[in-house]
């Protein structure tokens, strides 16, 4: 799974980038501080069923702490996003090869009100976030349009010499955008052009259709930063009033993992408060936890761990499967105690989750095992969220 992380110049995206992963990405008040993408490993916080089956357990490829599990996924800080970038301008290019493969996006807008449109600062409160949101919305409905509308005229002939589905011949243009057929097939649906022929659909509807592709197929989360400065709260309220948007401090964010790390206090992503652990603090050191606790009585968390969660969990509506080998121990051949999470699309099979964890394991798929009501599952068994599955299969995984 990958979050692609996009907004205009200096919103603070390499600032939320750096709390989420945990990594160290150049940040400044200027345009263009990001010039190349930055990829790291973000993780979706979720209730962990250790507690529900009495077991601690060891993760081997995540994070369990009291109960909470934290799953890795990928995250991509995306250059800086102008107005144009569909033709080409600022770093467009870039910004739209990027975000071909992103699952889903987060958009970072300055919730302080304090940068204009090409990301130069300007007088805190004065600047409209919505704007932003609308320019980040156009310009991929113009992206994805362009690359509907490329050559139409060849592609009403292609599917008439052809009798090519129109759902088929979308999906095989927006394939490298990693949108479906089902979603084309949806979009169609829901625009009013499923049984229109190409030749009379207008650019009215192409632009529609368009639209409709980028909400399903690139779902977008929005993230008001800056939530920290004076003129916030006023700016977060006015967007709120036309577009669901959470507030954020990545600043926060980063000042808790960062003072955790030290010892200075304790904090787990996405929690509503902390606790001091170190009594010498200095007097900016203070002030800043002060700042934070503010953040955080405000808006109940900093927002970086509730935008992660709702973009996979809400957008993406995944679930989250625990594979064991051993379905009485709840371990694997090494004696790891519920070793994995994986995160997985809502409808996924059984013999999808054989296919993630290896491809052998699901050709030689025989039946798997619900650990919870020790019924046997076929390979079409939908899973549900938190199922606990041994997948037994031919092929043995060591």
């Amino acid at each position: 799974m990958l979050i692609g992380l996009l907004g205009k110049a200096n919103v603070g995206k390499s600032t939320f980038f750096n709390a989420a992963t945990e990594q160290e990405v150049q940040t400044a008040n200027y345009p263009f501080t990001t010039v190349k993408s930055n990829l790291g490993t973000a993780n979706v916080r979720v209730d962990c069923v250790c507690k529900e089956f009495k077991v601690k357990d060891n993760p081997i490829h995540s994070i369990c702490i009291d109960g909470v599990r934290f799953i890795p996924v990928r995250m991509l800080d995306i250059p800086g996003l102008v107005e144009g970038a569909h033709q080409g301008r600022g770093l467009g290019n870039i910004f739209l090869d990027d975000i071909r493969l992103a699952d889903v996006l987060i958009h970072i807008v300055d919730g302080s009100g304090s940068t204009d449109k090409d990301g130069k600062p300007v007088v805190p409160g004065s600047a409209d976030p919505l704007l932003d949101v609308k320019l980040v919305e156009d310009e991929l409905d113009y992206w994805i349009l362009s690359i509907v509308n490329r050559e139409w005229s060849k592609a009403i002939k292609e599917a008439n010499s052809r009798g090519q589905k129109v759902e088929q011949l979308i999906s095989k243009r927006l394939s490298g955008l990693a949108i479906k057929e089902d979603i084309v097939l949806e979009s169609l649906k829901e625009v009013g052009l499923i049984g229109k022929e190409l030749r009379n659909w207008l650019e009215e509807d192409l632009k529609r259709f368009s639209k409709s592709i980028r909400l399903k197929g690139k779902p977008i989360i929005t993230v008001a930063n800056k939530a920290d400065l004076q003129a916030a709260s006023e700016v977060i309220a006015r967007v709120k009033d036309f577009k669901a948007v959470i507030p954020c401090s990545s600043e926060a964010e980063l000042l808790l993992r960062r003072a955790a790390k030290r010892g200075i206090l304790t904090y787990t992503p996405g929690d509503h408060s902390f606790e001091l652990e170190s009594a010498s603090l200095s007097e900016p050191q203070k002030k800043a936890l002060d700042l934070v606790k503010t953040v955080l009585k405000r808006y109940g968390s900093t927002g970086i761990q509730e935008a992660i969660n709702r973009a996979c969990l809400g957008s993406l509506d995944s679930i989250i499967v625990y594979p064991v080998e051993d379905e009485v121990k709840l371990t694997d051949k090494k004696g790891n105690v519920l070793p994995e999470a994986r995160l997985l699309p809502h409808n996924s099979t059984v013999k999808d989750l054989a296919n993630q964890i290896h491809e052998d394991l699901a050709k030689g798929f025989l039946f798997a095992i619900d650990v919870r009501t020790k019924q046997r599952r076929g390979s079409d068994y939908q899973l549900k969220n938190n199922d606990v599955i041994k997948i037994v299969s031919t092929t043995s995984r060591g």
